[in-house]
């Protein structure tokens, strides 16, 4: 049976019960009058509605039991006042759940003082107070079993806000991790691409062979460019089979990527220096990312620049990057964008520090530092 269902046949069965065992003991002692009648309807009635409205129908059955009082008519159906008693403490206020078991209170005293014999008032009182205190008692447990309920209901909600919102901000940084990849590769490519289409064109005429390759060299980095805006666009999707067999680049292709620039006629020198030491996927692309930020720049904003040098030098604690030019404009401009700016913010994630300014000799320069810890 459905809990709503299941309220409703209590509340239709305790009347009923009340009325069963009461009115054969007061058919012996009173007449039943119709006075008598009134009386146990207006005991009995209003207990359908203790649920959903406990204090107006105590207090409804408490002054039918106080004029039973008055006009000295002592029902057996009084004991309608200790069935409303428990849904006051269970439904309502606590305040009002101990003023009900003050009404109570006063009427076992009254009671006890009116109808009980003079040699039994003190059991009677004990008695007395000992029924009307148990289904008190099971009121304010009842009160306290629904507070709990709330409350890891409560609970439950809040965790499935806190799980959706934590949700939501994972996929908002994966998003952006995967904007600023995308603009890693988009930068540099694209200017990679228009540097030898700028070449080739201004050759073409009087050299034509080397127009090709460049052309050619156009081609193969329009190629790499794709690949690595699939291997980012994959992570969307569902099916990521074909991205998982790409990994993402690291320091061993930092040469490879130094070669590229120096296809657009960018003289760029890479020096390695130190033994290499275990570095993590995210970090070594970290590296791999500010160099071709850097050497995007230049190629982008420093177009008096006829050389870059790259310096990348591993020490006992992590890797040190240094990449400069000899342009005569600033190339790291720092926005808020995906440039500079959000590579400083990727070497943070590793507790990694980049700056990024004028050269005192000239040019620009980008210097990261990735500190990776003692060796093992």
């Amino acid at each position: 049976m459905a809990p709503r269902r299941l309220d409703v046949a209590v509340d239709l069965a305790i009347p009923a019960l009340v009325l069963a065992a009461a009115l054969p003991r007061d058919a012996q002692r009173v007449q039943l009058t119709p006075t008598a009648a009134v009386l146990y309807g207006a005991l009995l009635l209003p207990l359908l509605w203790r649920r959903r409205h406990p204090t107006p129908v105590f207090l409804v059955v408490a002054a039918v039991c106080l004029v039973q009082w008055v006009v000295d008519v002592h029902l057996a159906a009084s004991v309608s006042l200790l069935v409303a008693l428990p849904a006051v403490p269970a439904y309502d206020t606590r305040r009002r759940a101990w003023g009900a078991a003050g009404v109570v209170a006063l009427g076992v005293v009254l009671a006890v003082v009116r109808w009980a014999p003079a040699g039994t008032r003190y059991v009677a009182l004990l008695l007395l107070s000992g029924f009307a205190a148990a289904p008190f008692v099971a009121g304010m447990a009842a009160r306290t079993r629904r507070a709990y309920l709330s409350a890891l209901e409560e609970r439950a909600e809040r965790l499935e806000r806190d799980r959706d919102q934590h949700g939501r901000i994972a996929a908002a940084a994966e998003r952006g991790r995967i904007a600023g990849e995308l603009h890693d590769v988009v930068a540099h490519h694209v200017s990679v691409m228009v540097t030898l289409a700028d070449g080739a064109r201004l050759t073409a005429p009087s050299d034509p062979a080397t127009a090709a390759r460049a052309m050619t060299q156009v081609s193969a980095t329009g190629r790499q460019a794709l690949g690595e805006m699939r291997r980012l666009l994959g992570v969307l999707g569902h099916d990521r089979g074909d991205a998982a067999l790409s990994p993402q680049p690291g320091l061993e292709d930092i040469g490879a990527m130094v070669d590229g620039v120096r296809a657009t006629g960018l003289e760029v020198t890479l020096v390695q220096s130190g033994s290499p030491v275990a570095v993590p996927a995210g970090a070594a692309l970290v590296v791999y990312r500010v160099v071709q930020e850097a050497l995007t720049n230049t190629l982008k904003h420093a177009r008096s620049a006829s050389g870059a040098r790259v310096d990348l030098a591993y020490t006992a604690r992590g890797v040190d990057v240094m990449v400069s030019d000899d342009g005569t404009a600033p190339v790291g401009v720092l926005t808020r964008g995906f440039g500079v700016a959000g590579m400083r913010e990727r070497a943070a994630v590793y507790g990694g520090t980049l700056a990024a300014g004028p050269d005192p000799v000239g040019g620009w320069r980008v210097a990261l530092h990735l500190d990776l810890g003692p060796p093992a």
